[in-house]
């Protein structure tokens, strides 16, 4: 029984934890008529995929390593620039590592970085 219980109060701990760590914003699009918390979940996404599909070589602090450093790459190309080197690849780096919706996703992202 009271490892029923034990498992039962481990268990509503977690469920709450979550809820309280990454409990979904509700106040998306609400920004005095703007679509803020979109963008917002936007640029998420895409450092999502940036770390997933591009930090191996670019580094997860953007940094660099075997790709160059992205820190500031915003202020030298724009977002269709860096949406092209997506698709089209640039020195070592290979095309199409990031597709579709994904790749504009990080290169808005990577737009930002100024």
């Amino acid at each position: 029984m009271k490892k029923k219980l034990l498992t039962l109060l481990m268990g509503t701990a977690l469920v709450m934890g979550l809820a309280a760590c990454g409990g979904g914003n509700n106040d998306k699009g609400t920004d005095q008529g703007t679509n803020k918390g979109t963008d917002t979940a936007t640029s998420e996404e895409g450092a999502k995929i940036f770390d997933q599909k591009c930090s191996g070589c670019h580094g997860g602090d953007l940094t660099g390593g075997m790709g160059p450093n992205l820190t500031k790459v915003g202020s030298k190309y724009s977002k269709d620039d860096i949406l092209n080197i997506i698709k089209n690849g640039k020195g070592q780096m290979p095309a199409n590592v990031v597709t579709g919706d994904d790749a504009n996703k990080v290169a808005d992202w990577l737009a930002a970085k100024k």
